[in-house]
């Protein structure tokens, strides 16, 4: 059952809106049950996040991921909200400034090879 459950990833990104400088390869593993997301990746602040989550279908042919990640500098525990669509996906992005004194929000736009 594990097995047939887990997916294989590489993720490419772009990271716009944002000043910082950006990891933009994701190594992922995943593991869905029916629509139960949950997996581990490299972020894009060069550490290892896990995850876990739901995916719904939406309109024109698109999923949105929903969940809470984790290994991020702004907090121990992120809200997660991805939209896919043919492998493409787009998320809200947040950075705080070395200082904590500024904050940004942008987006990450990227592509997934999965195996």
């Amino acid at each position: 059952m594990i097995s047939s459950c887990l997916s294989f990833m590489l993720a490419m990104s772009m990271h716009v809106g944002l000043e910082g400088t950006y990891n933009g390869a994701h190594p992922h593993i995943r593991c869905t049950v029916d629509n139960a997301i949950s997996g581990i990746y490299y972020n894009s602040e060069q550490r290892a996040s896990a995850y876990f989550g739901y995916k719904f279908r939406s309109i024109f042919d698109t999923e949105i991921e929903l969940g809470v990640s984790t290994g991020y500098e702004a907090a121990t525990i992120i809200p997660m909200v991805r939209i896919t669509k043919n492998n493409w996906f787009i998320t809200p992005a947040y950075e705080v400034s070395p200082n904590r004194t500024n904050s940004n929000m942008g987006i990450t736009i990227g592509y997934e090879f999965k195996k």
